[in-house]
């Protein structure tokens, strides 16, 4: 990501915010990691302007959203209001909001189908805007999550390249609540190095201390900073 996404956190910043960047500092010095490899996407879907501004105020630039109508309705004025922001679509994504989404976001987390993969690389040509790629991995294959499986990875990826002329730009995956969360960014990390793609969106706001270690470049984290929804 450009360094515009990253945490610069003051002396005003909100405890959430403050509390989470110490931790990924820390994390980060325990993996001998450099904080600045890390990108701290804070998740503010649900939350409105108000709730959202101190936290831009504080420094963090990259956000992250769940819908792509909610986005479209308070981000443009927080946007022009605060030139420099990134944001990250992190919610499944619909081939008829592909449109919004490529106009709006600056990463898109969700790739994993290709009614999507089409979409996206139709409106990428016409709007002359190429956000960021994820690919998102089910790793735990469960029935009721988004996600291409670990299997079928490889060739999703491939397909991305070669038939829709995407540049993927890295793996998201969400663990399985009620399983370990190391083993699941361990294979998704795998799956990204045979690949050849050095992004890794892993990481909420249980688990991001172990992501990081892992290997994330991207967390997502929301309750942590915003509070509870």
């Amino acid at each position: 990501m450009t360094e515009s996404s990253r945490t610069s956190v003051t002396s005003h910043s909100p405890s959430g915010l403050t509390a989470v960047e110490q931790e990924i500092t820390r994390a980060c010095k325990e993996a001998r990691r450099d904080r600045a490899s890390v990108t701290l996407v804070a998740v503010s879907k649900t939350f409105a302007a108000d709730a959202i501004s101190p936290v831009i105020d504080a420094g963090q630039r990259a956000f992250g959203e769940n819908r792509v109508q909610e986005a479209k309705a308070k981000w443009p004025a927080l946007v022009q209001a605060h030139p420099g922001l990134v944001l990250h679509l992190i919610g499944p994504l619909q081939s008829n909001k592909a449109k919004d989404a490529v106009a709006l976001f600056d990463a898109i987390h969700s790739v994993d189908r290709p009614s999507i993969c089409e979409a996206l690389a139709k409106e990428i040509k016409s709007q002359q805007k190429r956000p960021e790629l994820f690919v998102q991995i089910n790793t735990g294959e469960e029935p009721q999550k988004a996600g291409v499986a670990p299997a079928e990875a490889d060739a999703f990826i491939a397909a991305c390249r070669d038939t829709y002329g995407l540049q993927v730009s890295g793996l998201m995956c969400i663990p399985p609540v009620e399983q370990a969360p190391a083993p699941h960014f361990a294979l998704c990390a795998k799956i990204a190095a045979r690949n050849g793609l050095t992004n890794l969106s892993m990481g909420m706001s249980a688990d991001f201390a172990v992501a990081i270690q892992m290997g994330a470049t991207h967390v997502r984290v929301g309750s942590a900073i915003f509070g509870a929804r």
